[in-house]
């Protein structure tokens, strides 16, 4: 199939248009073609309801991965929790991408309704176990299996949905609160996992765990979904192949895509670079340092905080021109800032750095997840999403080992070296696609 999907898309391809728009037209004589202006997405109930079921399952992310490692180490040693919290990351890399094309064949909105009601009754199911009697170490690890099969499904579906719930001209604005919701959402999750762990054990902080699936799932029915335009039908899977099919299609597509490909290639690129020095490699640095602990997390925080600064400024500006040469020259500046925190010799020093490099890389990354979103056609989005997550869950922590080994063979600083000249060359790489440093962010309408 020949790919055209400029990125100043018309109105009458652009999947941006709201249900709310639809209805006005419909009782205006408006054609559909020339929505109304939508609300901005802090004043849009609909939109602030999806942001709120995501705040919930984020919160509830972090209080199941901390209750299960907390129920995993009261009938295990130390390497059956690690396996235990190991577990669920299996199906997860092996059924993302397959997630991606469910996503695609039944739409988002049914699939990660679906599998939000799945996860709050596993977690509450395992609550349930938990109060009852004391399970071996067997149902533990059950639950992780299932809850990342479900996760396989969920994450792709979630990843499709921004387009189908704003206008093309808020679509940034809405990925930062997103960004600044995620970040947010897991800052919270520890202690309410603590608070919950205190009073009542991993059962309680199960129960807690699945009341926050619970609270995102009925957010989440009460969100009104555009339907696709007719000229998506095809694309929606109008006509019908195997999954496998459809997998191989959604590959090629991001393949052959002038600005999708790019981007998601130089994404998955920097994330192999970035991460582990930023996993294994900070806390091995600190100890060749000296650094204690609360150092290394100072370090870690400063760059969480620029971060959540950056994503947060995107949020409320909405607009930011040169979108596709700004996210290629933040992420140069982000790489070259995380090489440089394995060379400085103080936490003060590397904090500094490491918020410049959170600053940059918040910049980068809701520059380039809009643009992407803005040029994947609806029918092809929940398998976009899924190889962005398959990425970040499936093939960035394969590189974990390798950054231990490195550090243990050569130090930490090389890892950070190393690591940031891999992310430098995720940045060149959009500079040869001309349609990426061209591309512009939706206009406003």
């Amino acid at each position: 199939m020949e790919i055209a999907c400029p990125v100043r898309q018309s109105a009458r391809s652009s999947p941006f248009v709201t249900a709310d728009a639809r209805s006005h037209t419909k009782s205006s004589g408006t054609s559909a073609t020339e929505p109304s202006a939508p609300l901005p997405v802090h004043r849009d109930g609909n939109v602030l309801r999806w942001l709120s079921a995501y705040a919930a399952s984020m919160v509830g992310d972090s209080v199941y991965f901390l209750a299960l490692g907390w129920a995993a180490a009261q009938v295990a040693g130390p390497a059956q929790v690690g396996v235990v919290m190991a577990v669920g990351a299996v199906p997860r890399a092996l059924l993302m991408l397959g997630g991606g094309v469910v996503a695609d064949r039944f739409g988002p909105r049914k699939v990660v309704i679906g599998s939000d009601a799945v996860r709050s009754l596993l977690i509450l199911a395992a609550a349930a176990a938990l109060w009852l009697a004391t399970p071996g170490l067997w149902l533990l690890v059950a639950l992780a299996l299932l809850f990342g099969v479900v996760d396989a499904l969920f994450m792709p579906a979630v990843g499709a949905l921004p387009t189908r719930i704003t206008s093309r001209g808020e679509l940034m604005r809405l990925l930062g609160f997103k960004a600044f919701v995620d970040r947010m959402g897991r800052l919270a999750g520890p202690p309410t996992a603590g608070f919950a762990l205190g009073v009542g054990g991993p059962e309680a902080a199960f129960a807690a765990a699945g009341v926050l699936f619970a609270l995102s799932l009925a957010l989440l029915i009460a969100v009104r979904i555009a339907p696709v335009l007719p000229d998506d039908a095809v694309a929606e899977g109008a006509q019908r192949t195997s999954a496998w099919r459809e997998l191989r299609d959604g590959l090629g597509y991001v393949r052959r895509h002038p600005v999708v490909g790019p981007l998601v290639v130089s994404g998955a690129i920097s994330q192999i670079g970035i991460t582990p020095p930023l996993t294994v490699g900070i806390v091995l640095l600190g100890e060749e340092r000296g650094w204690s602990p609360a150092g290394v997390g100072l370090i870690l925080g400063a760059m969480a905080l620029g971060a959540g600064i950056s994503t947060l400024g995107l949020a409320v500006a909405g607009r930011f021109p040169r979108a596709g040469l700004w996210a290629t020259v933040t992420l140069a500046v982000a790489s070259v800032a995380i090489g440089a925190i394995g060379l400085l010799p103080t936490v003060a020093g590397a904090a500094a750095v490491a918020l410049l490099a959170g600053l940059v890389s918040g910049i980068c990354g809701g520059l380039s997840s809009t643009l992407i979103q803005a040029n994947t056609e609806p029918g092809y989005l929940g398998r976009v999403s899924s190889v962005m997550a398959f990425t970040a869950v499936g093939l960035t922590p394969l590189f974990f080992p390798v950054g231990g080994w490195a550090a243990g063979v050569w130090g930490a600083q090389p890892v950070f070296v190393v690591g940031g000249a891999v992310s430098m060359a995720a940045a060149l790489l959009p500079l040869a696609a001309r349609a990426v440093w061209r591309a512009e962010l939706p206009d406003k309408r």
